[in-house]
């Protein structure tokens, strides 16, 4: 018996070794970045440096494969590089190459309103008369968007369409926008439902990306480049990006809702700015390599603010050379651009937000002050509220039987999945015509699995009970669905096992206003501290995040129109997405009053008046109802209005990020490739310098208890008043000492920058994560920064 074991022990090694060795010597699609790039202008110089990764390529794919000498994307604007079909071998060649600074496999991203921008301005504390300062219409915020990922199915529609842009949407109407920027050199593509007409002084570009091939004399004869005509078009067939894109800039619609739920005057956060979309990816997924190309296309056309509601897997994170938003996002700030990500919907775990490098504004998620309920009626009379977006049509004069999901279980199926309501797990002969009730004891198993098996096995609703994300109510179309927390759900229950005859209805959503408290840290916003670096704090801020209204595509799905209805303009979604244009219109709305400021004036401006404090004048709390931490939020909720005038600002520039690679770790030869320059590294470099950069808040990865200190330094830019003095004050948590000097900072007509240092210690009491702020005034002006500092 233990050589038979041995010998299928062998054989298994044998088919594994094989199938490794033969997936590496299988061309797989990689990306090699080749690191900072001269700004080209002209198509000659493009098509020569095509040719230029064309030899390169040729020069290391044997003849016989000459086929495979193709580029799928070339990249020579912001930066230098291309994506082609390599083995792992070939790319580990090009890998030692002097001119190459990473090559690693194309990654497939994830993608991670009526009273969201009022809400933001009431909670600036200025009241919703306060008068909008002059802005410019100039500003373009370029949006690149991608498909619904299947982990986000709990906050999402589902939807394997690739997305783009609506057009016809009420929300890229152009009315009182004057003429295009002269300074934009984008383009409208065409497709086969998409014309140039469809764009306007609103809607200014539109791209889509399919694989674009290149190649070596394939097809043309000689040593030519050949492009294959993209099929496709921006049209969006899923609805996020037009989702997305009218959050940031939608012009002013009145009367919007969603099927008369939260019904108002729909607006983006910068309703005078001009938007640009890229479609970045196709029903059969979404490459890196191809993000690549759609943020290099943004910066070439001219736009100021990208947003980006895509990221890495939160459990397979590359590090930020190997990371296509990351290398983007780099050169786009070097050319002056803006770029804001969503940080991820893998919450709340901690160590799950992405998008985490430190020239990307990072974007948690946050409800607002309005929910939806769909109450709950029992036969004894007996009803609670709970939360959903559904159109039921049933009514509290009658009431359906109501069964608990493990009591319907299908044959052979344990109780413990038939509770979940697992696929497969329920009996429709017992289940059908009934409301079932459903736990969620296995997130493996996401809520709208859960209302998909049991509407399949013909009930008649359901009950689901989960209290952690009850405040993220879930899009059921017409089935009846509603969301209970657990006290209600035991109840629900005990009412079963206490009678013959259990009944119960589900009565459809209706809108709670001026919901408290709010805003709440969401359930499915992905934590800090960050996973490649505790030495920067993410997430940068929290926006707006829960059941967003935006515009839409008007969708015709069986079961998502209500009876009577036609398809609505607008929907309700959650998700960091949501939050992230939410950032990309408030930069846009303060880049339009102060057009001469840079991405990490306008980034500071953002994080250091953000709000840490409720509708209820209470400190911002998470979903588990405790107190949020700037690991869950950042600075706090960002407040627009005040970011206007912050007084003071933070000034992170493209030099202390090149030193933040050094700190991280990089040779000084990659770093020079990737910034195109001279520079030098400091002599000593090691990560827990990271924490010294000139960033907006400050994180220290290590202090001793016992013995440990640290010091920190930071440069401030009066931007306020020419000459004022600024008091700090230090909150800090017991366990932790914080002074700063000096605590008085004097500004005069010249003298506009002023430094101060932070000095940590800890008492000696108890090990772990504390959080503080150090806050500068004016008596005007509150001009905080967050610390979070790891006693160990």
């Amino acid at each position: 018996m233990a050589s038979l074991l041995q010998l299928l022990f062998l054989l298994t090694l044998s088919c594994i070794l094989l199938y490794s060795t033969k997936a590496n010597e299988t061309p797989q699609p990689y990306v090699v970045y080749m690191g900072s790039s001269t700004k080209i202008n002209g198509e000659g110089d493009f098509e020569a440096a095509k040719l230029a990764h064309l030899r390169l390529l040729s020069s290391i794919i044997p003849s016989e494969e000459s086929e495979r000498v193709f580029l799928r994307h070339s990249y020579n604007h912001a930066f230098k590089g291309f994506s082609a079909m390599l083995t792992e071998k070939e790319a580990s060649v090009l890998s030692g190459h002097d001119e190459i600074v990473s090559v690693f496999p194309d990654p497939i991203l994830q993608l991670h309103t009526t009273r969201s921008w009022d809400f933001l301005e009431a909670e600036s504390g200025m009241g919703s008369n306060h008068p909008y300062p002059h802005s410019s219409g100039d500003v373009i915020i370029g949006i690149v968007d991608t498909e619904i990922s299947f982990n986000l199915l709990l906050y999402d529609c589902v939807g394997d369409w690739s997305v783009g842009i609506w057009p016809e949407s009420p929300s890229f109407n152009d009315n009182g926008i004057g003429e295009i920027p002269s300074r934009w050199k984008g383009v409208c593509m065409e497709g086969s439902d998409f014309k140039k007409s469809d764009c306007n002084r609103k809607l200014i570009g539109a791209r889509y990306y399919t694989i674009q091939y290149s190649s070596i004399g394939a097809k043309t004869g000689g040593n030519k480049t050949h492009a294959v005509k993209p099929a496709g078009s921006p049209r969006d067939f899923e609805g996020h990006g037009t989702h997305t894109a009218s959050t940031a800039a939608g012009s002013t619609v009145l009367n919007a809702s969603y099927y008369d739920l939260a019904r108002g005057t729909a607006k983006g956060g910068s309703p005078s700015s001009r938007i640009a979309m890229y479609k970045a990816c196709s029903i059969t997924g979404c490459s890196g390599a191809t993000i690549l190309k759609a943020i290099e296309d943004a910066i070439k056309d001219g736009v100021d603010i990208i947003s980006i509601s895509i990221g890495m897997s939160s459990i397979f994170q590359s590090d930020f050379l190997n990371d296509p938003i990351a290398i983007a996002s780099f050169h786009a700030h070097q050319m002056g651009v803006m770029v804001i990500c969503s940080g991820g919907n893998d919450g709340p775990d901690p160590y799950t937000v992405v998008n985490s490098a430190p020239w990307i504004f990072t974007v948690a998620a946050s409800n607002i002050d309005r929910a939806f309920q769909s109450m709950v009626v029992l036969g004894n009379g007996h009803a609670f509220q709970g939360y959903a977006i559904n159109f039921s049509n049933l009514t509290r004069s009658k009431t359906y039987p109501l069964a608990f999901g493990g009591d319907v279980a299908a044959a052979s199926t344990p109780v413990s999945e038939a509770s979940n309501c697992y696929p497969g797990s329920l009996d429709s002969k017992k289940a059908f015509g009934k409301i079932i009730i459903c736990v969620d004891a296995d997130p493996a198993i996401p809520r709208r699995m859960k209302k998909l098996v049991a509407e399949a096995a013909g009930a008649r609703g359901v009950i689901l009970i989960d209290d952690a994300e009850k405040g993220v109510p879930l899009d059921s179309g017409v089935f009846p669905f509603s969301e209970v927390g657990d006290m209600a759900g035991l109840q629900m229950l005990k009412y079963i096992n206490s009678t013959k005859n259990p009944m119960a209805t589900i009565l459809p959503a209706e809108e709670i206003p001026r919901f408290r408290p709010a805003p709440v840290v969401a359930y499915f916003s992905s934590r800090g501290p960050g996973g490649l670096t505790e030495t920067i704090l993410k997430p940068d801020a929290t926006a707006p995040g829960v059941a967003i209204l935006a515009a839409t595509i008007p969708k015709s799905d069986i079961g998502s129109v209500p009876i009577g209805k036609n398809p609505s303009m607008f929907s309700l979604r959650s998700g960091t997405s949501m939050a992230c244009p939410h950032v990309a219109g408030a930069a846009a709305f303060i880049k339009s009053v102060h057009p001469g400021w840079t991405a990490s004036k306008i980034k500071s401006a953002l994080m250091t008046t953000a709000t840490t404090s409720n509708n209820m004048g209470k400190p911002l709390t998470n979903s588990s109802d405790s107190f949020a931490s700037p690991h869950e939020m950042g600075a706090g909720q960002i407040c627009p209005l005040k970011a206007l005038n912050p007084g003071l600002v933070y000034e992170t520039t493209t030099k202390d990020y090149l030193h933040f690679l050094c700190y991280y770790g990089y040779k000084e030869k990659l770093i020079r490739s990737m910034s195109g320059t001279n520079f030098s590294c400091p002599t000593t470099s090691f990560e827990d310098l990271i924490s010294n950069l000139n960033y907006p808040s400050i994180s220290i990865s290590k202090l001793d208890r016992k013995r440990g200190s640290q010091t920190i330094t930071r440069t401030v830019t009066n931007v306020g008043s020419k000459n004022s003095t600024y008091i700090a004050t230090v909150q800090a948590p017991i366990g932790l000492v914080a002074k700063v000097s000096p605590n008085k900072l004097i500004f005069t007509d010249n003298l506009r920058t002023a430094s101060f240092k932070v000095f940590f210690s800890s008492d000696g009491s108890t090990m772990g994560y504390k959080f503080g702020a150090v806050t500068w005034s004016d008596g005007l002006h509150f001009v905080r920064t967050v610390f979070v500092v790891n006693v160990v």
